[in-house]
């Protein structure tokens, strides 16, 4: 009888402890998720109520050429996912060549780990106000240090490449901890046994130590792919989406359509954050599964 009391007071314990997270689970994401999809079936423009239009949204995304929706949103997702193919690479292999380069030599490590890291602290517009400045065609330090007349933010594939390199200055140092720490954990036995067969650096690089911190690897590339398709400050604050909306992602999109100047179209936006949502989606579950089968291993 005692025990079963116990039993019960530490389970409505844990319903007291897990009951605010609940309650701000449901109130900002899980309520208001339920009804973007439903948001995503209706011509909506927030201020009547939501009419019912079933699958029409859908169908004018996926089927209607003539419609600018049809256009806003490959054109932005395809931008999107270019971004993503462009970014993920440089966003596993700097830090990782850097992260291996400090493993090496632990020499004042730990003073380069935190120069790197601090941009992660900053808030996207006030990398984004640095990086304006650096790169502001006019009076730029890039183009008067260099004697450049690049603009950088309004032709291609300029805007493109400060975009990127924004991007990857901001947020280099996440992924670099990741695999420090991944490295750390190697044990030293195995290295000293590599050293002692010759092995030399490219060698336990390639045999040691990516077979060993694959986990890790590949978590970072995986939640790398899912985040970055959630793209927007960089664009906006830097480029405007331009020249001629060639760095206008879906997420810039969705917003102007549903918070922009002019009636709201809510409803589509709702559909276009939906598929989204679900591309997101399978890289998520992607990323489940493959980590799930590692643990395995």
């Amino acid at each position: 009888m005692g025990n079963t009391m116990r039993k019960k007071r530490r389970s409505g314990a844990h319903l007291f402890f897990l009951a605010p997270h609940m309650i701000i689970f449901l109130i900002f994401f899980f309520i208001p998720f339920l009804y973007g999809v439903y948001a995503s079936f209706t011509k909506w423009d927030m201020f009547s109520a939501p009419q019912w239009v079933g699958l029409d949204n859908y169908r004018t995304i996926f089927t209607n050429r003539d419609s600018t929706f049809y256009r806003q949103f490959w054109n932005g997702f395809g931008n999107t996912l270019q971004f993503v193919v462009m970014i993920v690479p440089f966003q596993i292999l700097i830090p990782l060549i850097i992260a291996v380069a400090l493993y090496a030599r632990p020499k004042g490590a730990r003073l380069f780990q935190g120069i790197l890291y601090i941009p992660t602290l900053f808030s996207i517009s006030s990398v984004i106000l640095t990086w304006f400045f650096i790169l502001n065609p006019s009076y730029g330090l890039i183009n008067r240090l260099f004697r450049l007349s690049v603009n950088w933010f309004g032709e291609q594939p300029y805007a493109w490449l400060s975009i990127i390199i924004v991007t990857i200055w901001w947020i280099i140092g996440q992924n670099m901890v990741i695999y420090i720490a991944a490295l750390g954990g190697i044990d030293q036995g195995v290295i000293e046994s590599a050293k002692i067969d010759g092995a030399g650096w490219m060698d336990k690089v390639i045999h040691i130590y990516l077979p060993l911190i694959r986990f890790p690897l590949l978590f970072t590339i995986l939640s790398a792919t899912t985040s970055q398709f959630n793209i927007y400050g960089q664009p906006l604050m830097l480029t405007s989406g331009g020249p001629t909306e060639s760095t206008f992602v879906l997420i810039m999109y969705i917003r102007n359509l549903a918070f922009g100047s002019g009636t709201p179209i809510a409803g589509m936006a709702s559909a276009m954050a939906v598929i989204l949502g679900f591309v997101i989606g399978i890289f998520s579950i992607a990323q489940m599964i493959v980590l799930i089968r590692l643990q395995k291993e």
